[in-house]
């Protein structure tokens, strides 16, 4: 049974911050940030968890790793509970998860050379020293695709690009097996982006790393993941095999979020679906299903009764109520 055990399950993760006001900075409220996900990501996999700016994403990755305490839920890693271990189990912990993070030179210390960058998780951990430490991080420097020289060049020295690959190779320094990449190619041109996932999915292939791909953009996530998980207001809507999500969406939101990926072939027309009004704002969400007020196909249900994330076939799974009526599948 152990060997078909996720490496990392999600059940039912809240964050919610809190609003103060008042002399008295008393809680008026909540941000709902994120509002109940569950999900699993299994060895040597990769899931996008995708979604407008504001949905949740980042947090989420966040709050997976504890760098921000839940409001609520478990997270389990190979098949230990995360949020039960103190301070010291964690801190063993960390070591098998790390983050890339999205700006590439906010993340990185302008005061500390490539070097001490790559070699500072080296240090905290007590994993290697001296000669043996020089060594790995050059080594490291090597395999995300940057020489052994820049090892005394400091961030500012470099482009964004190739700042990210230093992340890269901080994320590396520990033989992790799980890294949550937070939108890690957002921040760079195109041209770049395409290397950096490049390099990924060869480090990934190399390691038997999984990741937790998290980006706002449809085309970058479907190029790496092998399972994508689209968010809305704090909630999962969707949650399918690549081939599945892209070819056969389930869910209006999704649908609205595919048909504005651009296609490379001008002869190709595709008709956009504009999604009426604005995000509703996440201290406040709506009832019943939270995307109603901007999906076209709203009924009265909708907006009384909060459809449950289920299996609509083939391990395909959507919120909404209905799904099978307006896509026609059995």
């Amino acid at each position: 049974m152990a060997q078909n055990r996720p490496l990392l399950e999600v059940r039912n993760l809240k964050k919610h911050f809190p609003i103060k006001g008042g002399i008295f900075s008393k809680t008026v409220g909540y941000v709902y940030a994120v509002d109940g996900i569950s999900f699993t990501l299994n060895a040597g996999e990769t899931l996008g968890l995708v979604g407008e700016s504001g949905c949740g994403k980042s947090t989420a990755g966040r709050t997976i790793l504890r760098l921000i305490e839940p409001t609520a839920g478990e997270v389990y890693f190979e098949g230990r509970n995360i949020y039960s271990l103190n301070k010291s189990e964690m801190r063993s912990l960390r070591k098998e998860m790390q983050i890339i993070f999205q700006d590439p030179y906010a993340s990185l210390n302008p005061r500390m050379t490539v070097g001490n960058i790559v070699g500072e998780p080296l240090d905290i951990h007590k994993v290697a020293k001296g000669t043996e430490r020089e060594d790995r991080v050059a080594t490291l420097l090597e395999k995300v695709g940057l020489r052994p020289e820049h090892i005394k060049r400091y961030p500012h020295e470099f482009s964004g690009g190739q700042r990210q690959r230093i992340g890269i190779a901080r994320a590396l320094a520990l033989n992790p097996k799980l890294i949550i990449c937070d939108e890690p190619v957002s921040a760079l041109d195109v041209s770049i982006q395409a290397q950096v996932i490049n390099l990924l999915e060869d480090l990934q292939q190399e390691f038997h790393l999984s990741y937790l791909f998290i980006a706002h953009d449809l085309s970058v996530v479907e190029h790496i993941s092998n399972r994508v998980a689209v968010m809305y207001l704090g909630k999962i809507v969707e949650l399918a095999t690549d081939t599945e999500l892209y070819g056969k969406p389930m869910h209006p939101y999704t649908e609205a979020l595919l048909s504005a990926v651009p296609i490379p072939d001008p002869t190709v027309k595709k008709e956009r679906i504009i999604l009426q009004g604005d995000v509703p704002s996440p201290i406040n969400p709506p009832s019943g299903c939270r995307f109603h007020t901007r999906c076209p196909y709203t009924k009265e249900l909708c907006r009384q009764e909060e459809p449950p994330l289920e299996d609509k076939g083939n391990g395909h799974y959507a919120a909404c109520h209905f799904s099978h009526e307006i896509y026609g599948r059995p």
